[in-house]
């Protein structure tokens, strides 16, 4: 037999591109750019957990092999972090992707491979569609409803945030912003606007109340601007990209009317959520079309969107901050954790150093603290899974915990409400040597700043910081 009769029987192998055409389509990414250089797959913290590694599904898809993409686990179980994203060399954003096969797996009756997550999207949007805010006492009542073991597994937990006054027991109720009409606040144009989040007033008490407490301190008065809805955070990302692109367009045009050009928002998530949007109006205009479509207003697009480390770093400055400092941390020594949101990815934050930020570490230098090196800085605590997979969550957030044990540290900095919660809240749970302080940065700069106890709000951490600030002489006992 010749070799052209040889190669003629061979059976034709034929690539089903509809998948991944439809991904081109939904969120205008091509899958067929990917080279497989694994780096995906090298740099997700939750590798480990998948049954295919993402560079697996990626050529899975490049193949048409669309049983392998929409049955996996591995899109229901990325945690949103952006690494994958933000290394990729050919610029494709792969968590995107993890999300579009999750609504579409659904859309084709599949069931979802991890229904804890489903379970837990599901939830989250009906509270905020409920509510106009996240209720998480409602978003818990159903999780629970939906398996009782729920409350089982996280009982002590629960138990620790109403202790600490940390449950919001009574929903806030908010209309969109577009329903309503809104003024012009006088001299807004020279102030910044405050978004602080739904975990602001919930989980995260004390970070917005030592927020406030420090910028009074340092003469940069911020603002709330009345009416705010949630950011939709992860959820809406992965049940409603719809939502995804109205909610945090409700509050930029919210801000935008009032007259203000910049607004701060210290929770990464809705920072990460709220820049999302920008970047996708800036980027697609049939986006722009539709979120002015769902506002009933032309966006104008003047409103800068900032960290809160970036807004105090910018407005006030370190030379400021160590002016200031009336009772410098000495002998404290710190790490800074930045988490995945604040930075990733850099064509959508502007962050100069996505995987190595430096800002808050300056400002803790500036405080007196001696701030230590470290390898995680933006390493994934598994926010995303806080509710669904608290496992995981416990593990990835104990290898942070021990190695800042490891390098020395007396204290965490973070500047993430979801990060803190998962550090803090969840030491109990976690195989480590011992428990170590999650401060918010902004409760550090009170007791540098020397403000009055109840500025910097620790009796609200889960982990009481004051016993190890007593030692060093940083705040009596």
């Amino acid at each position: 037999m010749s070799e052209e009769t040889k190669i003629s029987e061979q059976p034709t192998i034929t690539i089903n591109g509809n998948l991944a055409e439809r991904i081109r389509e939904e969120i205008g990414e091509n899958v067929y750019l990917c080279y497989q250089c694994v780096k995906c797959t090298s740099g997700c913290p939750v590798a480990e957990y998948f049954d295919w590694q993402p560079n697996q599904i990626m050529r899975a898809l490049q193949l048409g092999q669309e049983d392998i993409a929409l049955e996996s686990k591995t899109p229901w179980l990325c945690s949103s972090c952006l690494t994958c994203t933000t290394r990729c060399p050919q610029g494709l954003n792969i968590t995107a992707i993890m999300e579009f096969l999750t609504r579409e797996s659904l859309e084709r009756g599949f069931k979802p491979k991890i229904p804890e997550t489903n379970r837990f999207n599901r939830a989250f949007m009906r509270e905020v569609n409920l509510w106009g805010r996240s209720y998480e006492p409602g978003l818990m009542a159903e999780l629970i409803l939906q398996k009782p073991s729920t409350l089982i597994d996280d009982l002590q937990l629960y138990l620790r945030f109403f202790q600490k006054g940390k449950v919001a027991l009574i929903p806030h109720l908010t209309k969109m912003p577009s329903k309503k009409k809104i003024k012009e606040q006088p001299g807004a144009v020279d102030k910044v606007a405050y978004y602080p989040g739904c975990s602001l007033e919930t989980t995260a008490t004390e970070y917005n109340h030592s927020t406030l407490e420090v910028c009074k301190a340092l003469d940069f008065p911020l603002v709330e601007p009345k009416g705010w809805v949630c950011c939709g955070s992860s959820a809406a990302h992965r049940a409603d990209p719809v939502a995804a692109l109205h909610l945090p367009m409700e509050n930029m045009a919210l801000i935008e009317k009032q007259g203000y050009k910049e607004v701060t928002m210290p929770c990464a998530a809705c920072y990460n959520r709220h820049k999302t949007a920008q970047f996708e109006i800036r980027t697609y205009p049939d986006h722009k079309e539709k979120a002015d479509q769902l506002l009933g207003y032309e966006y104008q697009d003047e409103v800068y969107v900032s960290t809160m480390i970036e807004s105090i770093y910018k407005h006030v400055g370190p030379q400021v901050v160590a002016e200031k400092t009336k009772n410098p941390l000495k002998d404290l020594k710190v790490v800074c954790y930045y988490g995945c949101l604040l930075t990733r990815p850099p064509n959508v934050t502007g962050a100069e150093h996505p995987e190595y930020p430096m800002d808050m570490d300056i400002l803790m230098e500036a405080l007196g603290a001696e701030v230590l090196d470290w390898s995680h800085k933006t390493t994934c605590c598994g926010a995303g899974h806080a509710l669904s997979r608290p496992d995981i969550v416990i593990d990835l957030s104990a290898n942070l915990v021990q190695g800042a044990i490891d390098v020395g540290a007396d204290a965490i900095a973070v500047a993430c409400p979801l990060c803190h919660m998962n550090l803090d809240a969840r030491q109990f749970q976690m195989d480590i040597d011992h428990t170590v302080p999650i401060m918010y940065f902004t409760q550090l700069m009170a007791v540098a700043l020397d403000l009055p106890p109840k500025a910097a709000a620790m009796h609200k951490n889960i982990v009481d910081p004051r016993p190890m600030l007593i030692e060093k002489g940083l705040i009596k006992g």
